[in-house]
């Protein structure tokens, strides 16, 4: 039984590969390449009331360059192609109470303006992505799940541009 399993595990993973690569999919980052050049600047404009906030931004936009769009992050003179993300703060508003009238929930917007140079052009997208978040009473809890409903805020509007990057390179 367990080896007749296995054929039609192999089998429904051949047809479906043959279908994936049937069909002419290609990822991402092969229709990125015709948006922007080998060597990629990437800048990011920081909140002056949360400035805590743009290393993390920094380090994963860097990472979306060189793993998503498999290009190098190099200096503002070398670069023929920029991004530059404008982080504008992060708003909270509560969605849930207790039955005591407090806070036990809350959601988190996280608004982030990109700016591009490309090959194709200048580009401008502002995005703004939520988050919902649980609030408990120990003040160093909460503290530290804030910095991660932002981080996850962040996490979410980079997956938007990058979807937003690879609609605009197939154009």
């Amino acid at each position: 039984i367990v080896v007749q399993k296995r054929k039609y595990f192999k089998f429904i993973f051949i047809m479906a590969m043959l279908f994936v690569v049937g069909c002419g999919y290609k990822p991402s980052s092969h229709y990125i390449n015709n948006l922007f050049d080998d060597s990629i600047y990437v800048e990011v404009r920081v909140d002056r009331v949360e400035p805590e906030n743009a290393p993390y931004l920094k380090d994963e936009l860097n990472k979306l360059v060189y793993k998503r769009f498999k290009k190098v992050v190099t200096s503002k003179a070398l670069a023929s192609s920029y991004i530059i993300a404008s982080y504008s703060g992060t708003r909270f508003a509560p969605i849930a109470y207790d039955k005591n009238g407090y806070v036990s929930r809350y959601r988190v917007d996280c608004r982030i303006k990109f700016d591009m140079k490309s090959k194709k052009g200048r580009f401008s997208k502002t995005i703004t992505s939520t988050v919902q978040q649980d609030i408990y009473y120990s003040s160093v809890l909460t503290s530290s799940l804030r910095i991660e409903a932002i981080k996850k805020g962040f996490d979410k509007a980079l997956d938007e541009f990058m979807a937003y990057v690879s609609a605009k390179s197939v154009q």
